[in-house]
């Protein structure tokens, strides 16, 4: 017999009050309690379930930037250095003292001038909603709750492209925003949700983290009908764990880190850990086919789902058992992963569970140039070693590691620290503006990861890489998720910033990293911007045919009279054409979205789009689920 446990939702996590949110009271309008639920410390969902984000996101979280509001870099123009401020973080509340010169010299960044953090909330200022009576007075008697609150509905508005954000820092909006934003608690009301706006005519766009980098939550300038946002974050319970099996199965609703968590009370995980995992939910990596940095044990997202439960308009989709594997024509699994929305509302999922690693060790491999730290990749992708991460960072990044290294804090610690860099350089010959550095994560039982770990150094050492220890690979793993507050920095003082990646053959992976570095010089000329840009890349997902590469470009626009905005979107489009050119995908995680859709019929045929749209058409005819991701929004 198996041994399924009822599972209650996540624990509240380390939250902090904030008056500062885009939010008023709600109004009532006639139509019923259409507020959020809320309590004095901003994390009641609903019922008395909690979550580490709360329905009413605003309170911790920032409606105009990446994370929450009491982390991030920020600019001490008095002590003139950078911080970290909060606690969330290792690098939280410590001086940076190495980060402003990385800056100037990199980007160019003036910090004496005058900063800009955005306009602030101004709900006088957001589109006039377009309200369907009978629908929402049908969704008021069914019970379903829903807000019509101004920063309710512009926080759910967005993701996180530049396009995005820079128009929210700018004017205080986004063209579009939603009508209202629906707050389902159950599968049950989703289905209501669905067949009353099927039968209103009402548009939904499902809104999981709020992550998204692909523009898969912009609404459709041109769309008439009401649009609703469909927000699953109320359904956030692991609703069993089967020992026996090792499945657990989920509302599709729960963020990634509490997740983890409360699989963690009993001895397990999924393993899955993208980039965005602390706000990030099930539904949206399903949505969007993810991939997380642990996947070389744990495996991308459709390696670890076992059943998907998902609301069109013609009904649920799913399969009618919890098995292994099936042959029974195509996998249904397969087209709701990737849908991005555009087929119904994804509510539960079974995953593949394991045992929580007995052993976590972190290291790190100092190489010459990235070409030496690639063919150690590829070897130990060719030998089939399976560090849980294992990442080559470039030169550029290698040196932004450094930079955002806290002060030494005492006078032996800079002995040490002069003397190591006195052996790599000076003794050794590596150069300072060549060397990269390889990132390890190990796990699993204690003595799978010391094997594992000598056969790394072993191959590090056939390639000339010199061991650079726990520490440094540690802080090279944990600042993949302080990253993505850079951007918000950089906007303040007038840069723009963005990041995309790609899928590639090994034997194209670093011809790929050149053309595309070149392509993008060619086009900083084109568009005569004065100061060089930022381009800078990573090989951060192993596989045995290939790789994902990640890339970041970023340019300071001072002194251009052109939307810097625009500049940046055809540049980045150049890129693409010129990772498509290389021999590269169009994403490799992030999904195609509304920004990629444009080489959707060259990548999967145009009869491949054709099979989409048939599914489309057939599960949802009134094209309620009209993001507009993937294909046109009209069929």
């Amino acid at each position: 017999m198996s041994n399924k446990s009822r599972e209650s939702d996540g624990s509240a996590g380390n939250q902090s009050k904030s008056s500062s949110q885009p939010s008023n009271d709600s109004k009532s309008d006639g139509l019923g309690d259409d507020s959020l639920i809320d309590n004095s410390n901003g994390i009641l969902i609903d019922d008395g379930r909690t979550g580490s984000i709360p329905l009413r996101r605003q309170q911790i979280l920032r409606w105009n930037g990446w994370g929450y509001k009491d982390s991030g870099f920020f600019y001490d123009k008095q002590a003139s250095v950078i911080n970290f401020m909060g606690d969330r973080y290792k690098i939280g509340g410590k001086t940076l003292p190495y980060f402003k010169s990385w800056a100037e010299k990199e980007l160019a960044i003036d910090f004496s001038g005058e900063t800009f953090s955005g306009m602030p909330f101004d709900e006088t200022k957001l589109p006039k909603p377009i309200l369907n009576r009978p629908f929402l007075e049908a969704l008021h008697r069914s019970g379903v709750k829903f807000s019509l609150d101004g920063g309710d509905r512009l926080f759910r508005s967005h993701g996180h492209c530049l396009h995005e954000i820079f128009s929210i820092r700018s004017t205080g909006t986004v063209p579009r925003i939603p009508d209202v934003v629906v707050l389902p608690k159950s599968h049950d009301e989703v289905v209501k949700i669905v067949s009353l706006a099927n039968e209103h005519k009402v548009v939904i766009i499902p809104f999981g983290g709020g992550t998204s980098v692909s523009g898969g939550l912009e609404c459709p300038p041109e769309e008439t009908r009401m649009i609703i946002s469909l927000d699953t974050s109320g359904m956030n319970k692991i609703l069993w764990v089967d020992h026996e099996n090792m499945v657990a199965h989920a509302e599709a609703g729960i963020i990634g880190q509490d997740l983890e968590r409360e699989l963690a009370k009993h001895g397990l995980c999924t393993g899955h850990e993208p980039d965005s995992f602390e706000f990030s939910s099930l539904g949206g990596w399903v949505a969007t086919r993810a991939s997380g940095m642990k996947k070389n044990i744990y495996g991308n997202i459709e390696d670890i789902i076992v059943l998907v439960k998902m609301v069109t308009p013609i009904g649920v989709v799913e399969k009618n058992c919890r098995v292994p594997r099936m042959s029974s024509g195509p996998d249904i699994n397969h087209f709701i992963l990737g849908s991005e929305g555009t087929l119904g509302v994804i509510t539960e999922v079974s995953l593949r569970v394991r045992s929580l690693p007995g052993c976590k060790k972190y290291n790190s491999v100092i190489f010459y140039d990235f070409e030496n730290g690639f063919h150690f990749m590829r070897e130990v992708a060719r030998k089939k070693l399976k560090p849980a991460s294992i990442r080559l960072l470039d030169n550029k990044q290698f040196q932004f590691g450094l930079a955002l290294k806290p002060e030494v804090e005492s006078y032996w610690e800079r002995i040490q620290a002069y003397f190591k860099k006195l052996y790599v350089t000076k003794l050794k010959g590596f150069q300072p503006d060549n060397m990269c550095i390889v990132t390890i994560l190990m796990e699993g039982e204690t003595k799978e990861v010391e094997v594992l770990e000598s056969q790394l150094i072993d191959l590090a050492i056939k390639h000339n890489g010199l061991v650079a220890g726990e520490e440094n690979g540690k802080q090279g793993y944990l600042l993949t998720f302080v990253i993505a507050y850079i951007r918000d920095l950089g906007l303040d003082f007038g840069v723009v910033a963005e990041s995309f990646e790609t899928s590639v053959p090994w034997d194209r992976c670093l011809q790929l990293c050149t053309n595309v570095k070149e392509c993008i010089i060619q086009q900083v000329q084109k568009y005569n911007i004065p100061i060089p840009p930022l381009i800078t890349w990573r090989l951060t997902q192993m596989y045995d045919t290939g790789a994902c590469i990640y890339f970041y470009f970023a340019y300071n626009y001072r002194g251009l009279n052109k939307d810097p905005v625009e500049i940046y979107t055809a540049i980045e489009n150049a890129a693409r054409e010129e990772i498509i050119a290389s021999g590269g995908s169009i994403s490799h995680h992030h999904g195609v979205g509304k920004i990629r859709k444009q080489w959707l019929k060259d990548t999967i045929s145009g009869a491949g789009v054709g099979a989409l749209r048939a599914v489309k058409s057939y599960l949802d005819p009134n094209n309620i689920f009209a993001n507009g991701n993937l294909l046109t929004s009209k069929l």
